[in-house]
């Protein structure tokens, strides 16, 4: 995904800041990670309060697995298919986000 399909995706939040990393980009919004671009997904942050929100709406959480390990759940989740169609829906997904970011302190 190009970054100014990114700056699209996330205008409802307001502008955010993208930069490159591990073979994929960080969403920034105000200094804080918000998403990650993976592969052409974007990927929203969750945490223990936000992720079953995630879950109930059918999202899948991002495991990175390494050889001979098991899998370690990532704390981003995919965005709800919705929320592609429906500027609104994804402003809401990204503020989830936003506050998950926030709760981290990061």
């Amino acid at each position: 995904m190009d970054n100014d399909a990114i700056q699209d995706l996330f205008s409802g939040l307001g502008p955010v800041t993208i930069k490159r990393m591990f073979g994929g980009k960080g969403i920034y919004f105000e200094g804080a990670i918000i998403a990650l671009e993976v592969s052409d997904e974007i990927l929203l942050k969750a945490d223990k309060v936000s992720a079953p929100e995630f879950e109930a709406a059918n999202c899948r959480q991002w495991t990175y697995e390494r050889a001979g390990r098991k899998p370690v759940g990532m704390p981003y989740w995919s965005v709800p298919a919705e929320a592609f169609d429906d500027p609104d829906i994804m402003t809401e997904w990204a503020r989830r986000a936003y506050e998950a970011s926030l709760r981290a302190g990061k």
